[in-house]
């Protein structure tokens, strides 16, 4: 009964937030009132809105809070605002790893056409809250948008599993996928955030790897950089989501050291990107995280690699995750799925005229 009763809620509070967001946009402009801007962005009109209703809380502690309650509290809202997305095939795997094994879930809309390839996705949450279900709605709209199987990673989480739990997780599960039978001829890596970050990183462990490293990487509004804060930080420190005191946070509890936030596999601004996949590197106008994301798609593209720079000017971070509610998010999110499609295409050709190993 308790479940059904959540549901209902989950569902009038989707409904009514669903309503605001299509309001005629005048009506919508007078709720958010005068717009904002900051280095010649302006926050889109139903994001302000938002923002507005948001900021009427009280600023939270993180520091005061109980993780697992904020991994509770972070499902409920993305079951909120990501709804529910029908995918024909849904299943629950384990992946080893070095360390044991970890969760994961399978995505697969089926089509006539065979899938594009295999995106590995890791859920972002600052490497302390997040997994399956926070990322549920996200991995069901690439799924059936991109003609791709998606293969979501529950990786540790810090205080109880900090750095570089992650990493290898990270890096486990996405070798595993390239050695399936099944889903490693195409794979590219994915995340958002926090899963962004370790999406970058397994793209330069692994650029040596016998099996190879990924075909592509999509990074939405990646962490790039633990060691310095950029201008980005100053400007959106507090009141557009996430905040400059709430990333402090999360950077300390998942790394415990600051020392180790100069480690390449904490920071990969601070790796070498010689070699690595295409990148997509996706950020958002409004966000603490910007231009550590601007200045990695940079890094990459003058060491040779094939980067494109999305940037959503007038949104905030954890957009991806906002699919059922508004336009914005999604339309970003369409935009850079068309890049992963190109990725992963432009692979499979490679793939076609590589020699076999007796031409070699």
């Amino acid at each position: 009964m308790s479940d059904r009763v959540s549901a209902f809620s989950e569902n009038v509070a989707r409904g009514l937030l669903r309503a605001l967001a299509n309001l005629p946009g005048p009506v919508l402009r007078a709720i958010a009132g005068r717009p904002i801007e900051v280095d010649g962005r302006r926050l889109f009109t139903e994001v302000q809105v938002f923002l507005r209703l948001a900021n009427l809380a009280p600023p939270r502690d993180l520091a005061a809070a109980d993780p697992e309650h904020q991994r509770v509290e972070m499902d409920l809202q993305a079951r909120i605002f990501g709804g529910h997305i029908p995918v024909d095939h849904v299943e629950d795997i384990t992946i080893p790893t070095r360390d044991g094994q970890v969760p994961a879930r399978v995505y697969r809309a089926q089509r006539p056409l065979e899938p594009h390839g295999t995106v590995v996705y890791y859920h972002g949450g600052g490497w302390v809250v997040g997994g399956l279900e926070s990322a549920d709605a996200t991995c069901r709209f690439i799924a059936t948008n991109a003609n791709v199987t998606v293969i979501s990673v529950e990786y540790r989480l810090a205080p109880e599993h900090p750095f570089p739990a992650a990493v290898h997780d990270a890096i486990d599960s996405y070798l595993w996928v390239r050695r399936h039978p099944l889903w490693g001829s195409v794979v590219a890596v994915a995340g958002d955030s926090a899963g962004g970050n370790l999406a970058a990183v397994v793209s330069q462990a692994t650029v040596d790897a016998p099996d190879g490293g990924p075909d592509f990487q999509l990074l939405y509004y990646p962490a790039t950089d633990m060691s310095v804060k950029r201008q980005s930080y100053s400007q959106f420190s507090s009141g557009f989501m996430l905040t400059e005191s709430n990333t402090d946070w999360y950077k300390q509890t998942y790394l415990g050291d600051p020392e180790l936030a100069s480690d390449p596999q904490a920071s990969p601004l601070l790796g070498s990107v010689v070699g690595v996949a295409p990148a997509h590197v996706v950020v958002a106008g409004f966000d603490v995280l910007r231009d550590e994301g601007i200045a990695y798609a940079e890094l990459l593209r003058a060491n040779g690699v094939a980067a494109t720079l999305q940037e959503v000017t007038g949104h905030v971070h954890g957009f991806v995750n906002v699919v059922a509610i508004g336009t914005e998010g999604e339309v970003a999110l369409r935009e850079s799925l068309a890049a992963l499609t190109a990725g992963l295409l432009g692979a499979r050709r490679a793939e076609t005229v590589l020699p076999t190993p007796a031409e070699r």
